[in-house]
């Protein structure tokens, strides 16, 4: 499987209750974090739901 790096940009504070479990769920705490994670189905679904408060690179 490929790798990827996910990055924590932009501010939860206006998003909804799923889009702030998600992004605990991804490993992510504060704002700039960075976590490199497996490309699976489930980590890129999640992912998706919050592509604009993330930024995403492959490795």
């Amino acid at each position: 499987m490929a790798k990827i790096k996910i990055t924590y940009t932009k501010s939860k504070i206006n998003g909804t209750e799923r889009q702030k479990r998600t992004i605990e769920a991804l490993g992510l705490g504060k704002l700039n974090s960075s976590v490199e994670v497996e490309a699976t189905p489930q980590i890129l679904g999640m992912v998706r739901k919050v592509k604009h408060l993330v930024s995403v690179e492959d490795i």
